[in-house]
């Protein structure tokens, strides 16, 4: 990982445009590529960022981030006050609670939930970012990742995207496609899971321990 401390602007083109004035800031450059401009508050949110796969080309003074898709992020650094880089190695991922383990043991028991005809793969399925909770295939054999939590919020959509975009680099697997379930899902992350093609799937821990219930829904 790479910190740079630096005042800088940044301008965003892509389907918005967004600007941000000069200001000191942190920018991370993770080993997967992603770049995102950080301010000393809102805790872990970025102000903009730049998610993977993309390219970062610097020159005088000029950071220039393109993804896929043609958008890019410009980062003008006017002053620079720190720059390092990092080996953090591989990291074990998120250690799930109880109940997030649980959730992920009865789903994979009981795939019919996602649909008919629907079969297992392997749970915890590895990645170079973290181990994918539930990949499947569905009625028609196409791939899908499926992300559990317990409360659905934006975060764990990012999480699967990234995912998402890992694995869909495996020509064995592509194409591959994502469902997000948890028992709750927040109104901002079915919002953005619909908006990048994500299904949506909420949970009833009791039914999926076999105690009467009505609320697992795949939308």
């Amino acid at each position: 990982m790479r910190l740079v401390i630096a005042r800088c602007s940044v301008d965003y083109a892509g389907r918005l445009s967004a600007h941000l004035p000069s200001a000191t800031r942190l920018i991370l450059v993770k080993a997967d590529g992603s770049v995102s401009i950080h301010a000393d508050d809102r805790a872990y949110k970025p102000l903009n960022w730049m998610s993977p796969p993309c390219t970062l080309k610097q020159a005088d003074g000029t950071w220039t981030v393109e993804n896929k898709a043609g958008e890019k992020l410009i980062i003008t650094l006017e002053e620079v006050l720190h720059d390092s880089s990092h080996e953090l190695g591989v990291d074990p991922g998120l250690i799930k609670d109880g109940v997030e383990a649980h959730l992920q043991e009865l789903l994979a028991d009981r795939m019919e939930v996602l649909g008919t005809g629907w079969s297992l793969v392997r749970r915890e399925y590895p990645t170079p970012i973290g181990p994918v909770d539930i990949l499947c295939r569905d009625a028609d054999g196409g791939t899908v990742a499926v992300e559990i939590k317990r409360r659905g919020e934006i975060d764990g959509v990012e999480q699967l995207t990234r995912y998402l975009e890992l694995l869909n680099r495996d020509p064995l697997l592509a194409p591959v496609k994502g469902v997000f379930a948890a028992q709750e899902i927040k109104p901002q992350a079915r919002v953005l899971a619909t908006d990048r093609g994500i299904g949506c799937l909420v949970l009833d821990y009791d039914e999926l321990r076999g105690i009467d219930g009505d609320k697992l829904k795949l939308f």
